[in-house]
C-alpha cells in the first residue's frame, strides 16, 4: 500500500541531459525569449542573487539565484561556483552549477539537476538572441578572447543566428594550449568554419571582426577600443573585459536588464558607479526588442555594445525545459526525499536519543 506521505524527485545529471538531446541552443533560446515576455507582463518572481565572494582579485564566488514563474508553478533556485583560476590552478572548468525545482502548489522538490549545461546554454542563447536583432546579418568573422566553456557555447549560438559565419578567431587569455582545445572540440561540430588560433594575441582575434565576443571573467580591461571597426556587435560576457571607450564610442548599448547590472562588478557597472554612463545612455533592455518595442540594428555602421549579467528567471525557464524534455524521454533518477513523515516511521523509539 502506498504511502501519501512518500516523497520523491528525479535527479538529472549532465549526462542524462545530453541523452535527453538538452543540448539544443534553437530550443533554449526560445524558451529564453518566451521567458523575457513573461518577465514583460511580470508573470516571474525576480529576487537579487545572493553573491558570496571568496577573493576580490579574482572574484573567486558562489551565488544563489532564486526565481518564480508564475504561470508554470515553478519555483527554482540556481547555485553556482565561478572561480575564474581553476583553468590554470587545477585544470578544471571555472563554473559549476546545480538546479532545484520546487512545484508551488505544496512547495515540494521535483527534480534536482545538473546545471552547468543549462547556465552556460543560458549565457550563450541570451547572447545569441542579441546578435539576432543587433548583429549585422553578413557577418562573416568572429573573434573571441577567450577559450573556455562559455566561449564555445556562443560559438553554436552565434552561428545558429548568423550561419554566414565563415571565419573564428580565438585569442585564450593565458595559454594557446587552451585556443587549441578549442579548436579541436568545435571544429568537430562545423567542419566548414575556418579557425584561427592566435596564440593568446588578443588584438589579433578582435582586430576586423564582425562579432565580438569576450568571455574570461577577467578584472582588467582585455579589448581596446581601436581594434572595435564599424558595423561590429560586442557581446560582453564576463566581468571587467574592455575598456571604457568601447561603450563610450558605441553607437547603441543594450543590456539584457539594466538595473541589474548596475549591481555587478562590469565594465557598464564600474562606469556607472565613476558617473561615466547612465540609464539615459542605454538604448534598450533585450526584452524590448524581442518585443519590438525598440528597434535593434539600423544600420550597417553601427557600433552595438551588449552586455548580459544574467537573470535567474531564463536560467529557471531553461532548467524547467530541460526538465521536461528529459521527463519525456525517460530520462534521469528517481530518489526518495522521504518514504514517510517523521514520526510515522516504524521503530521510530529505536532511532530517537532521548
Amino acid at each position: 500500500m502506498s504511502n501519501k506521505h512518500h516523497l520523491s524527485f528525479t535527479y538529472l545529471s549532465q549526462e542524462d541531459l545530453l541523452d535527453a538531446d538538452c543540448l539544443d541552443i534553437h530550443l533554449v533560446m526560445d524558451i529564453a525569449e518566451k521567458a523575457m515576455m513573461e518577465f514583460e507582463r511580470h508573470h516571474v518572481i525576480f529576487p537579487e542573487k545572493i553573491v558570496q565572494i571568496f577573493n576580490q582579485a579574482t572574484q573567486e564566488r558562489i551565488n544563489c539565484l532564486p526565481a518564480t514563474l508564475l504561470d508554470e508553478k515553478v519555483c527554482g533556485v540556481k547555485w553556482v561556483s565561478v572561480f575564474p583560476m581553476n583553468p590554470i590552478q587545477h585544470d578544471q572548468q571555472n563554473l559549476s552549477a546545480i538546479f532545484i525545482l520546487s512545484e508551488i502548489e505544496t512547495g515540494f522538490p521535483i527534480c534536482v539537476m545538473e546545471g552547468t549545461l543549462a547556465s552556460n546554454m543560458r549565457v550563450a542563447a541570451i547572447g545569441g538572441i542579441a546578435a539576432k536583432h543587433l548583429a549585422r546579418q553578413d557577418s562573416e568573422v568572429i573573434g573571441f578572447i577567450g577559450a573556455g566553456e562559455q566561449a564555445k557555447m556562443h560559438l553554436i549560438a552565434m552561428k545558429a543566428v548568423c550561419p554566414s559565419l565563415k571565419q573564428c578567431r580565438v585569442a585564450a587569455k593565458h595559454s594557446a594550449k587552451h585556443e587549441e582545445q578549442f579548436i579541436a572540440e568545435l571544429s568537430r561540430l562545423y567542419p566548414d568554419l575556418e579557425f584561427v588560433s592566435t596564440n593568446t594575441d588578443a588584438k589579433k582575434a578582435m582586430e576586423d571582426a564582425d562579432i565580438l565576443v569576450t568571455a574570461t571573467s577577467a578584472q582588467a580591461p582585455l579589448l581596446k577600443a581601436e581594434w572595435v571597426k564599424p558595423g561590429t556587435f560586442y557581446s560582453h560576457v564576463g566581468g571587467w573585459e574592455d575598456e571604457f571607450e568601447v561603450a563610450l564610442q558605441a553607437d547603441k548599448i543594450v543590456c539584457d536588464n539594466w538595473e541589474t547590472v548596475i549591481h555587478r562588478t562590469q565594465t557598464l557597472s564600474r562606469m556607472y558607479k565613476e558617473g561615466l554612463i547612465n540609464a539615459s545612455n542605454i538604448h534598450a533592455d533585450l526584452h524590448e526588442l524581442i518585443s519590438g518595442q525598440k528597434p535593434g540594428r539600423e544600420s550597417e555602421t553601427e557600433r552595438i555594445y551588449f552586455n548580459a549579467v544574467g537573470l535567474a528567471y531564463v536560467d529557471v525557464a531553461i532548467a524547467m525545459a530541460m526538465f521536461n524534455r528529459a521527463s519525456e524521454k525517460q530520462k534521469g533518477t528517481k530518489l526518495d526525499l522521504q518514504q514517510s513523515m517523521i514520526f510515522e516511521h516504524p521503530s521510530l523509539e529505536s532511532k530517537v536519543k532521548l
